[in-house]
C-alpha cells in the first residue's frame, strides 16, 4: 500500500429524483489514491468540483455505489473527459438507463478487487437500498465506502421503487457487520460512523421497520 494512500471527501450538492419526487440532497464524492492515482467513488451533480479535486491526477475508475440520479449526475462526462470508465452493478441497470439511457457502464461483481495506490478496494454487493448497491471496502485503511447502504444512525431509504428492506437489512447484518468494528463508515451523505457504532442498533432498526 502506498504511503501517500489518502481519503478525501468532496461534497456537491443537487438533486435527487425518483417516483415523481425531487428532493434536494448533498452528496458526499470520495476520492482514495495517492499523488499519481485515484478512483472516484460515486459521480454526483458537479463535473467542475470533483475534476478540481482529481488535481490532474489519473483516474483510475469512477465507481457508483449505486444507480440512483444523484450518484450517477455527472458520470458520463467524467468518464469521457478523464478518460476512465464508469463502473456499476448490472443490477441498477434499470435505474442507470433513467439518467443515462443509452449510455454504457462497466460491469463490477460482488467480491471484484479494483486496484488502487498499491492495494485494492473490495467490492461487497449489498442490495436492498437499490439492486445493485455496492459498497468498497479498503481493508487497509480500515475504511468502507458505504454509498446509501449503511448511514450513521440506520439502513438506507427503502421506502421507494427498487428497494425492499428485509434486503438491506441482510446485507448490513450479514456483509457489513462482519467487518472489523473500527471500520470507518465514509457514507454516502452526512457524516460518518463506525462497524462499531451501528452494529448494536440492529435489533431497533428491525423492529422500527424502516
Amino acid at each position: 500500500m502506498s504511503g501517500n494512500l489518502r481519503i478525501q471527501r468532496v461534497i456537491t450538492a443537487g438533486v435527487f429524483e425518483l417516483d415523481g419526487g425531487r428532493w434536494d440532497v448533498d452528496n458526499n464524492v470520495w476520492l482514495v489514491g495517492d499523488d499519481d492515482e485515484v478512483v472516484i467513488v460515486d459521480a454526483a451533480h458537479d463535473e467542475k468540483v470533483i475534476t478540481e479535486a482529481v488535481d490532474g491526477r489519473n483516474v483510475v475508475a469512477i465507481i457508483c455505489t449505486h444507480g440512483h440520479n444523484d450518484h450517477v449526475t455527472v458520470a458520463p462526462q467524467l468518464s469521457e473527459h478523464l478518460d476512465a470508465p464508469t463502473v456499476l452493478h448490472p443490477a441498477d441497470e434499470e435505474l442507470w438507463e433513467m439518467t443515462h439511457p443509452g449510455r454504457r457502464f462497466w460491469h463490477t461483481e460482488d467480491g471484484e478487487r479494483l486496484a488502487i495506490a498499491g492495494t485494492a478496494l473490495e467490492v461487497i454487493h449489498s442490495p436492498g437500498h437499490s439492486p445493485g448497491s455496492v459498497c468498497l471496502h479498503l481493508p487497509e485503511a480500515k475504511a468502507l465506502f458505504s454509498g446509501d447502504t449503511l448511514f450513521a444512525g440506520g439502513p438506507g431509504a427503502t421506502g421507494r421503487s427498487f428497494s425492499h428492506f428485509p434486503t438491506i437489512i441482510s446485507s448490513i447484518r450479514d456483509r457489513l457487520f462482519s467487518l472489523p468494528e473500527d471500520t470507518q463508515v465514509h457514507t454516502g451523505h452526512g457524516d460518518g460512523t463506525t462497524i462499531g457504532t451501528e452494529a448494536p442498533y440492529l435489533a431497533e432498526w428491525i423492529a422500527r421497520g424502516h
